[in-house]
């Protein structure tokens, strides 16, 4: 009874929270390219996408603090003029923990190598889905999205439509836009690529790997390494079916990238079956890795 009063207690103060946004972000201003510029607008820059990102709830799902999506965005400044136009890189990155694990795994993983917008301290950074005409929330916008909706497919199958169809609606919107990123053909890995390819139907046995390989895979580890492992090697084959289905896709390879390190360790304890089988299937994926792939086998 004393813990429930105590409880009551402190949700009515406002020290434990029952309802938060959907994301944990961390935000970072990268300003060391910029010499001799005063440092307020930067500041001022980073507690405004800090506050957009982490303050707004962007669906309607409810989470509580523990269940918001651990992520970071560092923007990388490469040019400034003092009259707030901007040239940088943004590198994104979210994970989720593993079941019973003291272990996070990695999601997403991604720089995006060119982002111009405006800025002027003290602007208000706003986002409305029907008017997109600011190329930085746009591109906030339709990150949190994806680390969204990535996340709840690796909750449940597909669990991340919604949020993924809106990631499709930002990339329609915004080709009005003059900004580079969102035009298709332009580039195999600008965000009208990753978003395309990931709901293209062809696609979809990569959708179905990340429930099996996260949920049925990595959450079973602590209490069976040997059933999650196997899971994971299943769940890898359907990543080699979604690379057959779209070989100009370059989502498998960069979901093998993400997961270079973990999968080395998950089958640095596999059967010698188990190590050449997925040794085999990811130098087909990702030739480029190959000598990390070897590690696979030592």
């Amino acid at each position: 009874m004393k813990k429930i009063v105590l409880f009551l207690f402190l949700a009515c103060s406002g020290l434990v929270n029952t309802q938060a946004q959907e994301l944990n972000c961390k935000v970072a201003i990268n300003t060391s390219q910029i010499q001799g510029t005063n440092t307020q607008v930067f500041e001022a820059l980073q507690n405004a996408l800090n506050e957009f990102i982490n303050g707004k709830e962007w669906t309607s799902a409810k989470y509580s603090v523990v269940e918001r999506i651990n992520c970071s965005l560092t923007l990388t400044v490469k040019e400034y003029t003092d009259d707030g136009h901007f040239t940088g890189e943004l590198t994104i990155q979210s994970s989720r923990p593993v079941y019973n694990a003291n272990y996070n795994t990695t999601i997403f993983n991604f720089k995006d190598p060119s982002i111009t917008f405006e800025y002027m301290d003290q602007d208000q950074l706003q986002f409305n889905m029907n008017t997109i005409d600011n190329n930085l929330t746009a591109v906030i916008a339709y990150y949190a999205y994806l680390i969204i909706g990535l996340d709840g497919d690796t909750m449940s199958p597909l669990g991340g439509t919604d949020a993924l169809q809106k990631v499709e609606n930002i990339v329609a919107a915004a080709q009005t836009l003059p900004d580079t990123g969102w035009k298709a053909f332009d580039d195999s890995k600008n965000r009208h690529a990753i978003i395309t390819d990931y709901m293209d139907e062809k696609m979809l046995p990569l959708r179905q790997l990340m429930y099996s390989y996260h949920r049925l895979g990595l959450d079973q580890m602590v209490q069976n390494a040997g059933r999650g492992r196997t899971a994971v090697t299943e769940a890898l084959q359907l990543l080699k079916t979604a690379k057959e289905n779209n070989m100009m896709s370059a989502i498998p390879q960069l979901f093998t990238d993400i997961k270079k390190e973990e999968l080395i360790n998950i089958y640095s304890e596999g059967t010698t079956n188990e190590q050449e089988q997925v040794f085999t299937l990811l130098q087909e994926i990702n030739p480029a890795q190959t000598s990390e792939w070897t590690k696979i086998k030592r």
